[in-house]
This record gives C-alpha cells, sequence and structure tokens, in this order.
C-alpha cells in the first residue's frame, strides 16, 4: 500500500494493528503478526519475570535500610545503580557460562536460558527500587501517627507492617510502574547479549533490514504497553 497516501495508509495501518493485522514485512515478504506474538510473549515473560524479582528483593532491602541503616547494603544499591543491565549480563556470561559453565551464554526455552537474563534485569532495577523503598519507608517513620502508635504501646513491626508500609506503598508503586516501562525498553540490549528471540533482538535487526512496517509494528506495541502500564498504576492507586 505504499502507493497510497500517507493519511490513507496510517489509517489502515492503524486498522490493521487494531484487528490483529501487523502487516508484511518489507524485507521477507511475509506477514510479520505471528513471529510479532511470539516475539512479544518472550519479552513480556522476561521484563514481568525480572520485575518480580527485583520488588522481591527490592522490598526486604529497603525495609532492613530503613530500620538498620548498612552503609555496605547502601553502597551495593549505589553500585547497582551505576551498572547498566547489559554490562552486568556481560560478566554474568564471564563468569557463570564461560568460566564456570554452570549456565548456558544464550538462547531462551527453559528455566536455565532464563536465569542469566533475569537476574541481569533484575539487579539494576532491585538497587533502584531499594533506595526508594527505604526513603519512602524513612519518611513515613517520622510522622506523627507512628509515634502515637509506639507511644500507645504497638511495637515498631507492628506498626512497620500494619500501617506504614500500605502509606509508603504509593511513591513506589509509582516508581515501580515507571521502572516496569523502562525495562520494557531497556531490554532490547540484554535480549541482544543473550540471542534472546524478543521483540528487542526483532527491532535491530529490522532497523539493520530496513524493515519500516517491522518497526512501526514494534514501537507501537513497546508504546502501547508502557501506557498500559502507566493506566494499571492509576487505577492500583
Amino acid at each position: 500500500g505504499t502507493d497510497r497516501p500517507l493519511p490513507t495508509q496510517y489509517v489502515e495501518w492503524i486498522g490493521g494493528l487494531l484487528t490483529g493485522d501487523f502487516g508484511v514485512s518489507m524485507a521477507s515478504g511475509r506477514d510479520i503478526t505471528p513471529t510479532v506474538v511470539e516475539r512479544a510473549g518472550t519479552s513480556l515473560t522476561l521484563t514481568v519475570a525480572a520485575m518480580v524479582l527485583a520488588v522481591a528483593a527490592a522490598v526486604p532491602l529497603g525495609i532492613r535500610l530503613a530500620r538498620r541503616p548498612n552503609a555496605l547494603l547502601a553502597g551495593l544499591t549505589q553500585i547497582g545503580i551505576a551498572v547498566p543491565s547489559f554490562l552486568v549480563g556481560i560478566l554474568a556470561v564471564a563468569l557463570f557460562s564461560v568460566r564456570l559453565g554452570w549456565l548456558p551464554a544464550n538462547g531462551w526455552g527453559s528455566f536455565q536460558h532464563a536465569i542469566l537474563p533475569v537476574a541481569s534485569l533484575a539487579l539494576v532495577q532491585a538497587a533502584i527500587l531499594t533506595r526508594y523503598v527505604r526513603a519512602a519507608i524513612t519518611e513515613e517513620m517520622g510522622k506523627d501517627y507512628v509515634r502515637t502508635g509506639r507511644a500507645q504501646g504497638a511495637s515498631i513491626r507492628k506498626v512497620l507492617y500494619s500501617s506504614v508500609l500500605r502509606n509508603a506503598a504509593l511513591p513506589v508503586l509509582t516508581v515501580t510502574g515507571l521502572q516496569l516501562s523502562t525495562l520494557i525498553v531497556g531490554a532490547v540490549v540484554v535480549e541482544r547479549v543473550f540471542a534472546i528471540p524478543g521483540l528487542g533482538s526483532m527491532l535491530v535487526d529490522a532497523v539493520a533490514n530496513r524493515d519500516l512496517t517491522t518497526v512501526q509494528t514494534v514501537m507501537m506495541l513497546l508504546v502501547t504497553v508502557t501506557l498500559t502500564v502507566n493506566l494499571v498504576v492509576d487505577v492500583l492507586y
């Protein structure tokens, strides 16, 4: 349809996206819908697993740092923020795959294949979230309702788990939603490092092949997922 006016092309393309027809690859001439669906599932599995792992690690670590400050843990979280996920992935491959031979260096399809890429993405996100959890809890612990609860005889543990965590969850939830959106886009490089057949690898290949249809489709999917995540966060509020 590239011989038609641009507005017509755009309307037809959007209509195709809404009906599950992602168009035909300009590079291969084949329908890209099955490939996009398969690779989107891989990318979402990778990013959601990484975020779940990051939250599972960040919440207890953030609570620990808020209750008992630890310079070593705080320093490690700062290092985690500074190191990009793809570098963590490269170092993990060098150690656990090349030197120790414990885990596969690339590919996708089994639990062993998922460990290194998920951990590489989760490590950086956990470092960021840990600092936000610590800051949110520290701020809440200084408020009047905490002092009142303590004055009435409630233990710090009871006040923390019955009230403080619930109030501290709002800013953490905001950051988690933003980080998940960033993670979905940022996974492009990590997928390339581990040769994972996800949307990231598909996007890079499409750019290299000047496959405009595939580039448009993948970018629109990434934007749609980002907007959906932000909507979900607003609803959870």
